[in-house]
């Protein structure tokens, strides 16, 4: 890892949310959604975070010295690379059982060196943390006074995963952001259709404020999800403006109708 204090950006969203981010950018100028949101959750004797990130420079120093002497558990959103490297400096870490065997072994970055160049002195794998944990939908953690409520939301990947923090601030993780789409292939669309309504839904009816995504603009409103879906929706009207993306092994789509979203399906 790289000793870099600068390296990451603490930022107090308030007494009980921290936001730890760092630029994907720096592993490779062809990723643009900057930044990663980190989050920690503090509660009296118990802490909670969400995604470790790439694993460029040491993460835990950073969260030791906010939490104190809490209790800390480490949730993965999901299992992509950039939310996972940090895993191996936490005892343990949990993720929906749909992803769990991808980061209880080492994270293999050789199938595409170019983009990730910056891994090479670790020979482009990356430990994995010891003990993996698996967590479901409808899962509950408890934070000493609050509760942080597992939500089972496929489609950017199987395992992805919501966090509900009491009725008030949702954690998207790659299920919504503002900035460049990451999706799977175009068969797959109608299930991120479906996963963004029932959150859309989930959203009205407990009158959840704040929503936290793990990329860019952070906190946001339902506009996200609605703007989203409203984007997803017009891929399929969009589809012949396709052109390949050879470094991602994927399409792209530009949306002229919403210049916050670019859609880079993947092919397989």
């Amino acid at each position: 890892m790289i000793e870099d204090s600068n390296h990451f950006t603490v930022k107090i969203v308030s007494e009980d949310i921290y936001i730890i981010q760092e630029d994907i950018s720096i592993v490779n100028a062809i990723y643009t959604n900057d930044p990663i949101n980190l989050y920690l959750i503090l509660g009296a004797r118990r802490a909670l975070l969400i995604d470790t990130g790439c694993g460029i420079c040491p993460l835990k120093p950073i969260i030791d010295a906010l939490i104190d002497d809490r209790q800390l558990t480490v949730i993965n959103s999901h299992a992509h690379w950039d939310h996972i490297l940090g895993n191996n400096e936490f005892e343990e870490v949990y993720i929906h059982e749909n992803e769990a065997h991808i980061v209880s072994n080492p994270y293999d970055l050789s199938h595409n060196k170019d983009i990730f160049e910056i891994y090479s002195k670790r020979n482009y794998k990356i430990p994995a943390c010891e003990k993996i944990k698996t967590l479901k939908h409808g899962d509950v953690f408890n934070l000493d006074t609050r509760k942080i409520e597992v939500i089972h939301t496929p489609g950017h990947s199987s395992g992805s995963i919501c966090l509900l923090l009491g009725n008030q601030e949702l954690f998207t993780g790659d299920v919504a952001y503002y900035g460049d789409q990451f999706l799977p292939s175009k068969q797959k669309i109608p299930l991120i259709e479906q996963t963004l309504l029932q959150l859309i839904d989930m959203v009205k009816k407990r009158n959840i404020q704040k929503i936290y995504p793990s990329h860019q603009q952070t906190p946001c409103t339902i506009d996200l999800l609605t703007e989203l879906l409203e984007g997803i929706q017009r891929i399929e009207k969009l589809w012949q403006e396709k052109r390949s993306h050879r470094q991602f092994f994927s399409w792209i789509i530009e949306d002229p109708f919403n210049k916050k979203f670019r859609y880079i399906i993947s092919r397989f």
